[in-house]
């Protein structure tokens, strides 16, 4: 079961799509007529999807869709008649995990959000091995520049220089990068 929030201008859609979301076994935590409060209603009710139907998303929509996309991402399932890709591709980089052209039938439902989802967290693991990436990548830069004062300092070659590095790191019970930070930090205070 799926905690669902649901955004349509429309009292009658809205009703229609919470219905067809409790037949599907889902809980709809809240049915709101506009994005206006997005993020504030996603802490507060802690949805697992958002489930937005729009004629035509408006820039408003697109704009608090960003910043709850970046304050506390969550799959969305976008369902709009605008079919300009200009408009598809803003709403993605929005966060919208999935753009539906079209009304979306009762039997369809279950089977859109659930691919929303599997989109959403798809994303979700590309940005972590992106970032780790970009991580160790930072913590290599680190340690390439310390390996270069301690040669430079101590007239050690590139391998002693690493050993020292790692001895030190060893020693403290730090991490390579932090050892390799302080070493940089150190040089800067004393040339």
């Amino acid at each position: 079961m799926l905690r669902v929030l649901v955004v349509d201008s429309s009292r009658e859609r809205a009703a229609d799509v919470c219905a067809a979301l409790a037949l599907a076994g889902h809980q709809v935590v809240a049915a709101l007529s506009s994005a206006l409060d997005l993020s504030d209603q996603v802490l507060a009710t802690k949805p697992d999807v958002i489930f937005i139907q729009a004629d035509s998303p408006s820039r408003d929509t697109l704009e608090h869709l960003a910043t709850m996309n970046r304050d506390c991402p969550r799959p969305v399932l976008l369902c709009s008649q605008d079919t300009d890709s200009e408009m598809i591709r803003r709403a993605v980089k929005a966060g919208v995990s999935s753009y539906v052209v079209d009304s979306v039938t009762p039997e369809r439902l279950d089977s859109l959000v659930e691919v929303a989802v599997a989109q959403f967290e798809a994303f979700q693991h590309l940005r972590a091995e992106r970032d780790d990436a970009n991580r160790k990548l930072s913590e290599r830069i680190l340690v390439d520049r310390a390996k270069g004062l301690l040669m430079k300092a101590r007239g050690l070659d590139e391998d002693a220089a690493y050993h020292a590095l790692r001895k030190l790191a060893m020693e403290r019970g730090r991490k390579l990068a932090e050892v390799a930070r302080d070493v940089i930090d150190m040089a800067s205070l004393l040339l």
